[in-house]
């Protein structure tokens, strides 16, 4: 049955509405009030850095928040749904703002979005819904107070996480998702710009998101050189840690100053070690990558194909067509009504 707080909002109000976001988005850390906000979410996560905090909304903002690209993305879906559902959005906090895109995937479907922000993104997805009100009031979004029936859920989070919410929403629709890493893949011939955008791809955001780069494929004999770029103490700290540990238990490993580099064909468990793989053939990666899949959130390369796909500097800029774990969210979400 419809809930009955439920509102129908047509899909272009839908397209000015988040286009309008978007704009405020693109501006956000250009005044006091929202470097205050930035401040503020960082001061909830120690991990984030004001400038990281700016880059990812500003981020949101050109790629998911364009009116062309939003009228496309929703052109072959059968939103608004009629018969709109109270969908929980259990989100992560290990980037800011890191849960928008599946508030904007229900909200745009034609659901309500009752969203549970990490204590840890609280600050920003906060910020983020109250510009959606003052933009249109009766926005469908609600934040989860521990109450009340929903009907659906979309959760995000560790592996253990992901065993805890399939037995506690057990009986009602869930996407769930666990932990994954991503990889790169070097044929030898990147230009130096394409290296320095590697370096983005593994060190963005402390290296925390799903969508860093986490274990790079290299050809044998290949010197790979990597621009070592400004780092978060925490993460400093952390490599620190790794390297004692290494050192400790006789892991060979290479001093990057800021990380370590370790020879292996796994993704690595600490987060300040940068996994290395070297390789004969690119038929050899390509197996890797089908017996890993389940591990793999993108790939970062451009000498082999692959369905989740990012350009060298790219994978931090996840466009509207970037679906975590290769999952359509909004296919998912239509499909329930």
């Amino acid at each position: 049955m419809p809930q009955k707080n439920a509102i129908f909002v047509p899909m272009e109000r839908m397209i000015e509405l988040f286009t309008a976001l978007g704009e405020r988005l693109r501006l956000f850390g250009n005044t006091s009030a929202t470097r205050e906000v930035a401040t503020v979410a960082c001061r909830a996560n120690e991990w984030f850095s004001t400038d990281e905090v700016c880059r990812a909304l500003q981020a949101i903002a050109t790629e998911m928040l364009q009116p062309e690209a939003l009228r496309q993305w929703l052109s072959t879906y059968a939103t608004p749904v009629r018969v709109p559902r109270r969908i929980l959005t259990v989100m992560a906090g290990n980037i800011p703002a890191v849960g928008f895109f599946d508030l904007l995937c229900v909200v745009c479907s034609g659901h309500r979005c009752v969203y549970k922000p990490s204590a840890k993104d609280s600050v920003l997805m906060d910020y983020i819904v109250d510009e959606l009100r003052v933009l249109l009031p009766e926005v469908p979004v609600d934040r989860y107070d521990g109450t009340g029936a929903v009907d659906a859920v979309i959760a995000t989070g560790s592996d253990n996480a992901e065993r805890y919410f399939r037995a506690h929403y057990a009986g009602i629709p869930m996407l769930l998702r666990g932990s994954r890493q991503s990889v790169a893949i070097l044929s030898g011939n990147e230009t130096t710009e394409q290296l320095n955008g590697l370096s983005d791809d593994i060190w963005a955001y402390s290296g925390l998101g799903c969508r860093n780069v986490s274990l790079i494929f290299a050809p044998d004999g290949y010197d790979l050189k990597l621009e070592m770029p400004h780092i978060n103490i925490k993460y400093k700290n952390n490599y620190r840690q790794t390297k004692a540990l290494l050192q400790m238990n006789g892991i060979p490993f290479e001093d990057l100053d800021i990380a370590v580099a370790v020879e292996q064909r796994n993704f690595p468990k600490l987060l300040s070690e940068l996994a290395v793989a070297r390789y004969r053939t690119l038929d050899e990666v390509k197996t890797w990558l089908t017996e890993h899949d389940r591990e793999i959130q993108c790939v970062v390369t451009d000498c082999l194909s692959h369905p989740r796909l990012a350009d060298f500097g790219r994978a931090q800029s996840p466009s509207l067509t970037d679906w975590p774990d290769g999952r359509d969210v909004l296919a998912w979400l239509t499909d329930l009504a």
